[in-house]
């Protein structure tokens, strides 16, 4: 589970909102039930600030980007979350959204596919000639007939296959765009063995008159470019599947993508990150190779530029823990010298090097600036305090100063919530 830094505000009598604290914001189940609900914990002591369990109901806002709003009936008052990021403000607005889908398609699940009252008692087998019939029971089925549609599909162990196996028999078929947004049926498709014949089905699309060459494309100019080797073997899958996934959502599904499947890809999306780290995280010996490589004398230049990209998209990804396992791994990256490898980073002739530098000294400081205070104002943290002063000063371009101005900012300051904005509205 993902979690966020947020403040939580509650409406008063007098129309005002009212801070009841920062802490982290997470979905997770309610305990001893199949519940989700909303928890935020307190960022200094861990207590519950507040738990909301997710209603099916219309009843949630997301405002300017970093704001969810609701009228809470437990609570019998208006509650709001601000978030420090906008991409944070999102990834939970998604979560809320597939919790409720997921909940309609309980209750449909329970009042209709378990009564005799279904007209679609099965599918027909899989072949060339009942394709038109399998067309159009699938895009033309009511919402209950399409839950039951679902089953079906999810009780044959070899439908897609079976889909797929006609697929390179001839691959003269229209693009079949399935509309059923089943997080299973998702987890099918996607899968190593079927997710390149799924994406050659959809290279031809009656409404595009060209085909396309999705899959050329995946084979031969995509490149997975290893910084430095993983060797667990779900890790490399999961990280294959990801980029597959975003290309589908992002190229190849496009142009007809509506906002409920896209909230369910970017979920998958986000639940691998979280494989991928966990993993990682837990391999020490990953980490000490990864770090071994950085301080060597004899690693190339390019190569250790690719290193420390590699150690920004590995801090990057780190928010996908829950917030307790992101600080254990955050002191583990210190207890290897990641503050002394940002000091070299920071001395790079690269700009864009010593961009990717600053941008992992905040995503600490997001984290707990006490990390980096605690570093700087040691005898050892004094040549990386005195670069980020230098680098106020340097003109390296607007954007680099911003940077360091923050940075310098979170360390000599207070924790405040930058970005966030008590939510407003007309009296």
């Amino acid at each position: 589970m993902q979690i966020q830094r947020v403040k939580v505000y509650r409406l008063n009598e007098d129309g005002k909102w009212d801070d009841q604290g920062t802490g982290h914001v997470t979905v997770d189940y309610l305990e001893r039930s199949e519940e989700l609900a909303l928890f935020v914990f307190d960022e200094e002591d861990n207590e519950t600030l507040l738990l909301h369990r997710i209603s099916p109901d219309d009843i949630y806002r997301k405002q300017e980007d970093t704001i969810i709003s609701w009228r809470d009936s437990e609570y019998s008052t208006e509650l709001a979350l601000s978030f420090q990021e906008n991409t944070g403000c999102s990834y939970i607005w998604d979560h809320i959204c597939n919790v409720q889908r997921n909940m309609h398609f309980s209750s449909l699940n329970n009042e209709i596919f378990h009564t005799m009252n279904s007209e679609l008692r099965e599918l027909p087998s899989v072949e060339l000639s009942t394709l038109p019939i399998i067309l159009k029971t699938v895009t033309e089925s009511g919402i209950a007939d399409q839950m039951r549609l679902t089953e079906l599909i999810l009780n044959d162990q070899d439908f897609f296959q079976k889909l797929m196996e006609l697929f390179r028999i001839c691959e003269d078929l229209e693009n079949i765009d399935v509309l059923l947004n089943s997080p299973q049926v998702f987890e099918k498709i996607f899968g190593d063995e079927l997710i390149m014949d799924i994406i050659g089905s959809l290279e031809y699309d009656a409404d595009v008159p060209q085909v396309q060459h999705y899959r050329l494309f995946l084979k031969e100019h995509v490149v997975f470019k290893e910084a430095i080797p993983i060797k667990n073997p779900i890790a490399l899958s999961k990280i294959h599947q990801t980029y597959r996934v975003g290309y589908l959502k992002d190229v190849v599904l496009a142009r007809v993508l509506d906002e409920a499947t896209a909230a369910s890809l970017n979920s998958i999306i986000h639940s691998n990150n979280s494989i991928v780290i966990s993993i990682l995280k837990d391999d020490s010996t990953f980490i000490q190779e990864l770090f071994a490589r950085l301080r060597s004398p004899t690693t190339s230049a390019e190569s250790k530029k690719n290193l420390v990209y590699f150690l920004h998209e590995f801090c990057s990804l780190s928010k996908s823990l829950q917030v307790g396992q992101q600080l254990r791994l955050f002191r583990d990256l210190i207890n290897e010298g990641i503050f002394d490898i940002i000091t070299d980073v920071l001395q790079s002739p690269d700009k864009k090097l010593v961009l990717t530098g600053t941008d992992i000294l905040i995503l600490f400081l997001n984290q707990d600036a006490n990390l980096l205070r605690s570093y700087v104002v040691r005898q050892e943290g004094i040549p990386l305090f005195g670069l980020l002063v230098k680098g106020m000063v340097t003109d390296f371009g607007e954007d680099m100063h911003c940077q360091f101005l923050e940075i310098l900012r979170s360390l000599l300051d207070s924790f405040t919530l930058s970005g966030a904005q008590v939510p407003t509205f007309d009296s």
